[in-house]
């Protein structure tokens, strides 16, 4: 059972957004004050990496089974003939794709023109599960893990940054992994799911060793630069110190 009271005095707007946890409503507004951009203008739509005409052109039928040219997926299983375990003799005519095979996660061999054009290809970025857990506050994320130029990945994965430098993925892996940006990813992420509008309210950093953080840092003493960065008080360091899980 529901009670919901009015106060007939008071004129209140829409409900933009229902935070559970007090403490994370203080954080969360501390931090939106700032006017930052949010994590989801760096974090790949779907569709990032598609199949290109050329296969089409050469394997028709294959092509009638799915519906889209995206690499989905079921790829691995569903066309094993395109991509190969095996390192290929020539191997400068293929890239790597990061993806599952019978649940099992797996790098696999493509003809690079089997792939479409596409711009984070030859960039440092990092590869999430696309969903995650149950979108409790403060779980792991499933082992990210930093993809080089040249190494593309399914529909499990999601993309985060395109950088020129191995130091900026590094620094963003270090970031997501912080209990700081895995509190505030909880704001939106109350489900598995682990798309890119869920980051919305996790802040942007430079990434660069510009930064105002020192990425050489442990993870730990991250999350100690970004309480003091934003001026987060005791109480709300305890919260998410408590409630969001250590990530190595």
């Amino acid at each position: 059972m529901a009670i919901s009271l009015r106060d007939s005095t008071r004129t209140l707007g829409p409900v933009e957004i229902f935070i559970p946890f007090n403490e994370l409503v203080g954080i969360y507004t501390k931090v939106s004050k700032t006017g930052f951009e949010g994590l989801d203008s760096i974090v790949s739509n779907r569709g990032m990496y598609r199949f290109s005409q050329t296969v089409y052109d050469e394997k028709p039928d294959e092509m009638k089974k799915i519906s889209d040219s995206r690499i989905l997926s079921s790829s691995f299983d569903r066309f094993p003939s395109f991509f190969t375990s095996e390192k290929p003799e020539d191997e400068h005519e293929y890239i790597q794709i990061f993806g599952l095979s019978h649940g099992k996660r797996q790098y696999r061999w493509l003809r690079k023109d089997y792939l479409a054009k596409n711009n984070n290809l030859n960039k440092w970025k990092v590869m999430v599960p696309k969903a995650n857990g149950s979108g409790a506050l403060g779980e792991v994320l499933s082992t990210p893990l930093i993809g080089q130029p040249l190494i593309g990945h399914t529909e499990t994965f999601i993309s985060i940054g395109s950088f020129d430098s191995e130091y900026e993925a590094e620094a963003l892996l270090k970031y997501i992994k912080s209990k700081f940006a895995r509190a505030l990813l909880g704001v939106l992420k109350v489900t598995q799911d682990n798309t890119r509008p869920v980051w919305r309210y996790v802040p942007l950093q430079d990434f660069t060793s510009a930064s105002d953080i020192d990425w050489s840092k442990s993870i730990s003493e991250i999350d100690t630069q970004l309480y003091a960065k934003y001026g987060l008080t005791p109480e709300e360091i305890a919260f998410i110190e408590t409630n969001v899980k250590e990530m190595e």
